[in-house]
């Protein structure tokens, strides 16, 4: 069997002790902070080679809610150095750490075919393109979840699926920006998002390339880590209140060109102090940081916006389609600091 996946592999940069009490909003050594986190003793594993195979033969898992839980499906195998040590001590019922996990994962096979010289890019129906590593990468979260929480639905990018309006979902984006990871530009992440009744509760944002990760969870705040093994610390949206002072960036000019609201776009810019592009998942996370204030994406799918939804709500801001639902599947959005949601949102109603 040919493997999906053949290159050296950098270290997912997350966690310890500390950091897991953290993301918790609690100090290490308090409550009912779960503790035993597998030592991470370097920010980046040992170089090696590792094959992924997508099918790989699996030690049995606990039954889901006991025990520890089964390998990685599908995770990369060493067959020098190491792959990144994932903590399995942790009870199987909590979804964060659960969520952190699948970005480990995805790290893991996404990182290694970034710049690789035989990546394969295709172009789907939509002319959208899909490389080697979105779908190995979706492949592998697929079939830890179906081990760890069989029940959960599953939707991703690549392979569909559904959000269900009742009990738990699981949204997937293996690799958001993959224009940009085709191009070599590191400005790309996994997204992953758990849905409770169809709202997010869970999600992290993963962007190895730029060493960077985002999580949250409904009642636990919103967090980031900034280099790998940097202290993880919380983030805030911004306070800014006037649109005339405020950042605000989408993905593609064009796509508002393509929608017909290119007049409502510009009006907006017009009033705002400065307009940039960071694109994809990066500007709702900025948001989320309160380094810009505003994003406005004129076309997005339910995996594009899932998992920044959380974040963005539990750092304090909004996120909405262009019509003022709150909502990840509108197919638009707007993100916010909130302070100037109802303003931004002005130029796009009729």
């Amino acid at each position: 069997m040919a493997p999906a996946v053949v290159g050296p592999v950098p270290a997912s940069p997350f966690r310890n002790a500390s950091w897991c009490a953290q993301l918790r909003g609690r100090p290490a050594g308090h409550g009912k902070v779960k503790r035993s986190v597998a030592d991470h003793r370097q920010s980046y594993i040992q170089p090696g080679v590792v094959v992924v195979e997508a099918d790989a033969d699996l030690p049995a898992a606990d039954p889901p809610g006991r025990g520890r839980r089964g390998h990685l499906p599908g995770r990369a195998r060493a067959v020098a150095g190491r792959v990144p040590a994932v903590d399995e001590s942790l009870p199987a019922d909590d979804d964060l750490t659960l969520a952190l996990r699948l970005a480990d994962i995805a790290d893991a096979i996404t990182l290694p075919r970034f710049r690789a010289a035989d990546l394969r890019v295709e172009r789907k129906p939509d002319r959208t393109p899909v490389t080697d590593a979105d779908t190995a990468a979706e492949d592998a979260l697929r079939t830890e979840l179906g081990t760890a929480v069989p029940a959960d639905a599953v939707l991703g990018e690549e392979r569909g699926g559904e959000v269900p309006a009742g009990g738990r979902g699981w949204v997937l984006d293996p690799i958001d920006g993959t224009k940009n990871f085709s191009r070599g530009n590191p400005v790309w992440a996994s997204l992953i998002a758990l849905t409770v009744h169809g709202a997010p509760v869970v999600g992290v944002v993963s962007a190895p390339a730029l060493g960077r990760r985002w999580w949250a969870a409904t009642g636990s705040g919103a967090w980031t880590s900034d280099a790998p093994g940097a202290v993880p610390r919380r983030i805030s949206v911004s306070g800014v209140a006037d649109l005339g002072d405020s950042y605000v960036s989408t993905t593609n000019l064009n796509t508002f060109r393509e929608h017909d609201i290119l007049d409502s776009w510009l009006a907006l810019t017009d009033r705002c102090w400065e307009t940039r592009a960071f694109g994809d998942f990066w500007q709702h996370c900025l948001v989320a940081e309160g380094t810009i204030d505003l994003a406005v994406e004129p076309e997005a799918n339910a995996w594009d916006l899932a998992a920044v939804q959380v974040l963005v709500e539990e750092a304090g801001g909004r996120l909405t389609d262009l019509g003022g639902v709150t909502t990840f599947a509108g197919g638009n959005s707007v993100t916010s600091n909130g302070a100037l949601h109802d303003a931004a949102l002005g130029f796009f109603r009729g």
